[in-house]
């Protein structure tokens, strides 16, 4: 196995990698083969439900067809959706090409279940930057946000360990909390990514208190890192991006809402209009992209765990301070790499950027980005942008310098880009 692991590495030398960088993966791949084989198991079960799914479903060459206009009876969306409702759990599904973002399907999720005089509970401490103008935390003080509707919003803080602060949670529930709202990744933090079995605790929690609370859970980056999903585990709505891991690399956009059908069918509802929701939508050919796109999702979320794996090891191995670590249980595709210094930051980022099929010959620097407070730095040469199945890396210019890895649609190019931040 030594020898067979030196072979599989030594291919890397070819590509600008040095000799010490050389040794220090051969023992970084020796030491995680447990893990992989870990990721593996996990990897064979998701295919397997996902497989099941469209078997079920009798999925059919006539449902990969196209609709127009107002999209009525489109029988290979029905499919589609009845696939994502069976490998979520879900009474329902809304997935379409139309929502562009994950923050556009969580924005529905929450306008479509919130009302006036409403408290939207968030119990995984601040959500990502992007929803602050829709709950209306951001400094714009637009009046679209769910606060200028009269929709109230309180948060809690997770715990120093990363668990979520259930007597906080308790304490925190009154006769007007409508919603638990559950960030499942750690987007811009050093916080771990919740497991399914937090997720467990807290919706045990908050329906003990009230069956009637919403359990809504931001599903991005979590699908398929575990054998069971949200829903599973009590959530009562789930919402993430196509172009993140359920669109398997291949769906070139879209995101989804699943969960019980009313809470579905309202976000719907807010997207489209209220009369018509998830009656209209024509798919203008998208079925086959976002039908297959699930169907490779399993595989591809087990290159993106590989590649995050072994960032975390090698990289870990060198100083750096890396989480999750490389043999921690993981509830998203992300993995922090804090460098503590802005150039050591930028280098890595432009080592992922040189190692991407896009423009690879382009430099990343730090730029405004839409919808977050300070200048981002992101390299992401991938075939749809934004896309974080495939190889990214991003993180806002502020310390600690904290650069958020994802994706990778092929481990090696995930692994290349490590080694080659390994000097010598």
């Amino acid at each position: 196995m030594e020898s067979i692991i030196r072979d599989r590495v030594e291919n890397y030398r070819a590509y600008g990698v040095n000799g010490k960088a050389i040794e220090a993966a051969i023992k970084a791949e020796e030491a995680l083969a447990d893990v992989y084989a870990r990721i593996d198991d996990i990897v064979t079960f998701n295919e397997l439900k996902v497989l099941d799914a469209f078997r079920s479903e009798k999925f059919s060459d006539t449902h990969m067809g196209l609709t127009s206009g107002y999209g009525y009876d489109d029988v290979g969306r029905e499919k589609i959706e009845n696939i994502f409702a069976k490998v979520f759990k879900a009474q329902k599904a809304y997935v379409r090409w139309q929502i562009s973002t994950g923050s556009q399907a969580i924005s529905a999720m929450l306008y479509g279940a919130l009302r006036p005089g409403d408290i939207m509970l968030s119990v995984t401490g601040r959500p990502y930057d992007t929803l602050m103008a829709t709950i209306g935390l951001s400094s714009d003080n637009n009046d679209m946000s769910l606060m200028s509707y009269g929709i109230k919003y309180e948060e809690v803080d997770l715990k120093a360990d990363g668990t979520p602060d259930l007597d906080a949670i308790r304490a925190a529930i009154k006769p007007e909390t409508k919603m638990v709202f559950i960030q499942k990744s750690r987007g811009y933090t050093g916080r771990r990514a919740l497991l399914t079995d937090d997720i467990e605790k807290i919706a045990s929690l908050a329906h003990s208190i009230r069956e009637d609370i919403i359990v809504a859970v931001d599903n991005c980056y979590g699908e398929f890192t575990e054998k069971r999903e949200p829903l599973e585990a009590g959530a009562d709505v789930i919402a993430g991006s196509l172009i993140k891991n359920p669109g398997g690399g291949i769906a070139k956009t879209g995101g989804y809402i699943a969960g019980r059908a009313d809470l579905v069918e309202n976000a719907a509802r807010h997207l489209t209009t209220p009369g018509l929701g998830s009656e209209v939508g024509p798919t203008l050919g998208a079925n086959a992209m976002i039908a297959r796109g699930l169907f490779t999702a399993p595989q591809c979320v087990g290159e993106c765990l590989k590649g995050a794996i072994f960032a975390a090891e090698l990289l870990g191995g060198q100083g750096y301070k890396t989480s999750p670590a490389a043999d921690e249980v993981r509830g998203d595709i992300v993995q922090t790499i804090e460098f503590g210094d802005p150039d050591k930051m930028s280098k890595f980022c432009a080592a992922i950027q040189s190692c991407s099929p896009v423009d690879s010959f382009v430099t990343p620097v730090p730029w405004d980005m839409p919808g977050y407070d300070d200048q981002v730095i992101m390299a992401a040469g991938a075939f749809v942008q934004g896309a974080t199945t495939e190889l990214s890396c991003d993180g806002p210019m502020k310390p600690p310098f904290i650069a958020y890895m994802q994706g990778s649609l092929a481990k090696e190019q995930a692994k290349l880009a490590c080694m080659l931040v390994v000097e010598d």
